[in-house]
């Protein structure tokens, strides 16, 4: 089995691990820097070149896409699955997970629930936007923001109007969100692999801070998923069409409300917080998807799909 890892620091924690769990396996696996990638299309025939020599076709594909880097990150997935590469996720559904407004339209149309959501151009009035949005407290977030950075809390309608008048002057695009109160600065992140959680852990935002982003100082211990926050990751993880994801979501009083699919989920927090040897399970899923034929034939038509997208 080949298979590559596209990630642009081998150095990384998930990166290492993948690459010790496909090792473990006797697999032949490869570190490859995606933006080091260049590909060649003629008639009939795809290529990609690495470094100046041209990869061989790989098995599969774990693609780790930096956000700043959606665009030729996916345009590498894509080609490698027209070549016949599996991919744990797809380069469409990647696409899809990245745009924050495109991702919640997709959960909402798949009656995944949420916090209620406003997005308007800068054109809006801001005071109708946070009539939209039910009023203070709200939160406010770049559409391009990663990892809880460009996530602003907002405690009044006077400086939530001050913050969209200055961001909209910007012409930033933002989404306006309802604040869950009752979540006090907790999320759960459940860790899909083909359908299946296979892992769960509950992250605190450090004190006084109302994000649970554990690149934002917050920390993270194993959680028992209810019945309905299993079902609510699973439908998410689905409704987005990704084989690996981290489906992040903060308790309400109405239930489990999905934030985001992120379609890299880091292997550091959820693996040291339950002990569980996630990088082994996306090994296992690649093995069964490459070896079954029922899998093989779907990813055939997949390629044939997307040639003809």
């Amino acid at each position: 089995m080949r298979v590559y890892i596209l990630s642009r620091n081998k150095e990384l924690y998930s990166t290492k691990r993948l690459v010790e769990a496909a090792k473990e396996r006797g697999w032949e696996v490869r570190v490859i820097d995606y933006l080091k990638c260049s590909i060649e299309i003629m008639k009939g025939e795809l290529k990609v070149n690495y470094q100046g020599h041209e990869l061989p076709v790989p098995d599969a594909i774990i693609p780790r896409i930096g956000a700043s880097r959606t665009f030729y990150g996916t345009a590498i997935v894509r080609h490698f699955e027209m070549i016949g590469a599996f991919s744990t996720s797809g380069s469409l559904a990647i696409s899809r997970s990245r745009d924050k407004l495109r991702s919640l339209q997709i959960l909402s149309s798949n009656d995944v629930d949420m916090p209620r959501t406003v997005f308007a151009s800068n054109k809006s009035s801001a005071k109708d936007v946070i009539a939209l949005s039910g009023g203070a407290p709200l939160i406010l977030k770049i559409l391009e923001g990663t990892q809880g950075i460009g996530v602003v809390l907002v405690d009044s309608e006077k400086a939530a109007k001050s913050v969209l008048d200055a961001f909209y002057g910007l012409e930033v695009n933002l989404l306006v969100q309802e604040f869950i109160e009752e979540a006090g600065g907790s999320d759960i992140r459940a860790f899909v692999v083909d359908g299946e959680v296979v892992g769960a852990m509950k992250r605190q935002g450090a004190e006084g801070d109302f994000r649970s982003n554990l690149h934002q100082g917050g920390s993270a211990q194993a959680h028992k998923l209810t019945r309905k926050e299993k079902a609510t990751a699973l439908l998410a993880a689905k409704a987005m069409g990704l084989g690996v994801c981290g489906v992040d979501m903060i308790p309400s009083k109405r239930g489990p409300l999905v934030m985001e699919v992120n379609s890299s989920p880091g292997l550091e927090g959820i693996e040291k917080s339950t002990g569980i040897d996630i990088a082994g399970k996306i090994m296992d899923y690649i093995h069964t998807s490459v070896k079954d034929p029922v899998t093989q034939m779907k990813k055939r038509k997949r390629k044939k799909d997307t040639i003809g997208a």
